[in-house]
């Protein structure tokens, strides 16, 4: 047998590994739970790769820095994170980096964080072929948790906004797809392209999901963001919930001028980095949230059975298969 390599394996394989060395759950959720005598806190770590994850062609230095602070974040509140405390930056840099490019970057980082909250609390740089940010974001966990193994049979499951956007911006800005050669209309494009490079974490929603939270018994909800596509994160959902998604694709969220057809489809499902969270609830207090908050759709619900992504109603003759992106 040949030894394995990262790249056979994939990433969901490695996390799954990895994690049998860690408690229980730990890996279950992007974020730790760390318990502290006074409150408890949530850490979560990311890493963005240059020419894995961003390039100067496709992404300015002070936009990186955002993207890489509002996900960090996007991944906290996904677990409930009710304040920001501050994030610790890891930096590797290529020996002819130019100042000007990380001074730009560290405005982006301030920007996002003078925005939603936190400081800078820390880090450490080295040197290396490629360029690489890594961000550690500390938040505090509030009263309700929202976990990917929380969901559960006969509740609803919720989008808090529009897919597939921040794949085309970035079919934009990569020049994969010229803005003359598609009648997709400049407010699409803006926004595409607006997606792409400053995501927005969901925490005014979040605020919206605890208000009504005192209406309800539950301390505990399912929950993830959209960070790997849409259609990865209701499977995550199902997976870590052991309970079967079923999603109606003629109640999914698109923008007024997004195309019809399977690659559009590919894209909304698959593209990823749009930052929604997807949200498990009992059906009172689905609506309720609903009726606060006119952005949150109901999409489909969970069920007993297999984990697993059924989709109903989807118009073309060929299925959709599970083309989620992996890192490896």
């Amino acid at each position: 047998m040949h030894n394995e390599i990262i790249k056979d394996i994939g990433e969901k394989e490695l996390i799954r590994r990895v994690a049998e060395y860690m408690p229980t759950n730990q890996a279950s959720d992007d974020c730790a739970l760390i318990k502290t005598k006074r409150e408890d806190l949530l850490i979560n770590t990311d890493l963005m790769v240059e020419n894995t994850h961003f390039n100067y062609k496709i992404i300015s230095p002070r936009d990186l820095g955002w993207k890489a602070i509002t996900t960090n974040y996007s991944d906290l509140v996904s677990s409930g994170c009710i304040e920001f405390i501050g994030v610790n930056i890891g930096l590797v840099l290529t020996p002819n980096t130019e100042w000007k490019w990380v001074k730009e970057l560290y405005e982006g980082f301030s920007e996002a964080l003078n925005k939603f909250g936190g400081s800078i609390l820390g880090g450490d740089c080295s040197r290396g072929e490629n360029k690489m940010i890594s961000i550690t974001a500390i938040g505090l966990q509030s009263k309700l948790k929202l976990r990917r193994n929380a969901c559960k049979p006969g509740e609803i499951l919720l989008t808090t906004g529009i897919h597939g956007l921040s794949k085309l911006g970035l079919l934009i800005k990569a020049n994969q797809i010229k803005k003359e050669d598609l009648n997709l209309g400049k407010k699409l494009i803006d926004q595409s392209i607006n997606a792409f490079c400053r995501p927005t974490p969901k925490h005014q929603t979040l605020k919206k999901i605890l208000l009504s939270s005192e209406f309800f018994m539950k301390k505990e909800i399912g929950c993830t963001d959209s960070s790997d596509g849409f259609y990865q994160a209701i499977f995550d959902l199902s997976k870590e919930s052991k309970c079967k998604a079923v999603i109606d694709y003629q109640k999914i969220p698109k923008n007024n001028n997004w195309p019809d057809g399977e690659t559009w489809d590919q894209h909304y499902f698959f593209g990823g980095e749009d930052y929604e969270l997807l949200i498990s609830l009992p059906r009172d207090w689905a609506s309720k949230l609903i009726q606060m908050d006119k952005d949150i759709t109901e999409i489909g619900y969970f069920t007993q059975g297999s984990p697993n992504v059924e989709i109903k109603n989807y118009p073309n003759k060929n299925n959709l298969y599970n083309n989620s992106y992996s890192h490896f």
